[in-house]
């Protein structure tokens, strides 16, 4: 069986990642860049063996395609692709506002097409393994925060915190009853077009479990952690260097000089079971939807919750703000 054949429409920063990774693969062929700038798009084309077209009207020559380009032009150029009955995988969020999400949603799924929504950090390899084992989740805790990017025009709560808003949905295993949020505006930029800064969302969910994240891109460092909490065990996940720390308390006394006290912690460090990058482990699972169709319906219905929770902050701090 031959390989799909896969155009990738937008060629900037992201869209070059998704281009190496596409020309890399050995399942796929990547066939077609479709970018509007036309000196970077060649160059990245020609960069990776592929045909460079500004725009497309019909896709007869390709079986797939991904969508890398900015948030704001999602919803335009999905509709178009999934009306071209191509199936498709778009960087998250799948559109700029939930409505439009959850319209992309139902034409796939009226069409019969897959339809995968860039979650990246579900293939981090430190996510996977500790899925191996994560159980009863009561809290969970995400920071991700970054210094400033003045090419992104969204605010962070569609860019940032909506991939940790996944990640605690996915280990709890249920969506949340209750999501609040506040955002902050800070860059002149910012202001102008009321694209926060900072995003923070509290979640509580039907069992009791809470969640608590907090995005910036006003930070001097790059975060990436989340603690996922048992109730007796700590999961600490370090998702830049892709490593897992177990914590679990054993008890704590008066320390023998009479001042503090001592506490007894076993902590383990489990051995990563993934290797893949993230981002050819996601192409992987989409050539597998593609190959096989098994899970599409399920992936297809694990896109809106947290497209949905993000909505529901910003619903939440909009409010809060207009007080």
């Amino acid at each position: 069986m031959s390989n799909p054949r896969i155009a990738l429409i937008g060629g900037g920063q992201m869209g070059s990642l998704h281009a190496r990774v596409l020309a890399q693969s050995a399942r796929a062929d990547f066939v077609q860049l479709i970018e509007p700038r036309q000196e970077s798009g060649r160059l990245l084309a020609d960069k990776y063996g592929a045909a460079w077209a500004p725009d497309f009207d019909g896709l007869s020559n390709v079986d797939a395609v991904v969508i890398a380009a900015a948030t704001e032009a999602h919803y335009a150029l999905a509709k178009r692709v999934l009306e071209l009955g191509k199936p498709l995988l778009v960087e998250k969020p799948l559109a700029a506002s939930y409505e439009q999400s959850a319209e992309l949603v139902a034409e796939s799924e009226q069409r019969g097409l897959p339809l995968l929504c860039g979650f990246l950090e579900r293939f981090n390899p430190a996510v996977l393994t500790a899925k191996q084992f994560i159980g009863d989740v009561v809290q969970v805790n995400a920071t991700r925060h970054s210094p400033f990017v003045s090419r992104i025009k969204t605010g962070v709560a569609t860019d940032l915190l909506i991939h940790d808003v996944d990640l605690a949905i996915g280990f709890t295993g249920q969506e949340p009853d209750s999501v609040k949020g506040s955002f902050g505006y800070f860059h002149s930029q910012s202001k102008t077009n009321r694209s926060e800064d900072s995003a923070d969302a509290t979640m509580s969910f039907a069992n009791g479990a809470l969640a608590t994240i907090s995005a910036s891109r006003i930070s001097q460092r790059k975060i990436r952690e989340i603690s996922v909490m048992e109730l007796h065990r700590l999961i600490e996940i370090d998702l830049l260097r892709k490593g897992i720390t177990i914590y679990r308390h054993v008890a704590d006394s008066p320390a023998s000089d009479g001042v503090g006290y001592r506490q007894q912690t076993v902590i383990e460090i489990p051995s990563i079971q993934h290797s893949a990058e993230p981002l050819a482990a996601q192409l992987d699972h989409f050539l597998n939807l593609l190959d096989t169709g098994a899970g599409v319906d399920a992936e297809r219905k694990a896109i809106l919750p947290a497209h949905r929770a993000v909505h529901e902050a910003t619903v939440s701090a909009t409010a809060v703000a207009a007080v």
